[in-house]
């Protein structure tokens, strides 16, 4: 887990305002948006944070911790809560929750070369929240088309082991989902770290589905 995910913008505006979390930049980040926003690893997306006091939504964030090593993929995601790459981050300071329509799991159960993306969302529909971490970094995080080299903020998402819905799509994990406003307040106020970290478990198999629509790899 997961490499893509999506936020449709009216329905994360109605997620922001419902938890009370709007912050002043919110509307700046969504104004002008009507379509799905699909993200990818290092691409930017909005992530809510604490700072000053208030939850706000930034916008700089690039989705993925810097790589373990030359040639890995970025840190898009953690389970393991030892690893020096997340360990620092998982203070209270640097959590943060990520909006999300649906997210994406590769079905283990399509050929190699014709791989099938099926899409996870709510039962209900209603969109949700993932249990992140974000961090400063500088360095390059850019293409062979656009050199990005400087000071960015990163962040990374939860994992956890998968529940009955998504154990036979993909086994390896699913995200951690915060379905509820007391979900969002134990993870960003859980004042120590194992408080918080009551959070990373399934969603319960009732609480999501598997949606009709697929991608196909290209």
């Amino acid at each position: 887990m997961c490499n893509l995910y999506t936020l449709a913008p009216w329905e994360v505006r109605q997620l922001i305002q419902h938890y009370r979390l709007i912050g002043r930049d919110f509307e700046e980040v969504m104004r002008g948006r009507n379509k799905t926003l699909d993200v990818y690893p290092n691409r930017p997306a909005p992530v809510v944070v604490e700072q000053d006091g208030q939850r706000i939504v930034r916008q700089d964030m690039l989705w993925g911790f810097p790589p373990f090593r030359l040639g890995a993929g970025y840190g898009t995601n953690f389970r393991s809560l030892k690893n020096y790459l997340w360990c620092p981050w998982l203070d209270r300071e640097h959590r943060c929750v990520v909006p999300a329509s649906a997210f994406s799991e590769p079905d283990k159960n399509t050929p190699k070369g014709a791989v099938v993306w099926r899409w996870f969302e709510r039962a209900d529909k209603q969109p949700f929240f993932f249990a992140g971490i974000w961090r400063p970094w500088a360095g390059y995080r850019g293409t062979k088309k656009v050199r990005n080299i400087g000071d960015h903020t990163l962040f990374s998402i939860m994992t956890t082991e998968p529940n009955g819905i998504v154990e036979p799509i993909h086994e390896k994990a699913m995200p951690v989902m915060l379905m509820t406003p007391e979900d969002v307040e134990q993870w960003l106020q859980g004042v120590s770290v194992e408080d918080a970290l009551k959070m990373q478990k399934p969603a319960p198999d009732d609480e999501i589905m598997i949606r009709p629509d697929a991608t196909k790899a290209a």
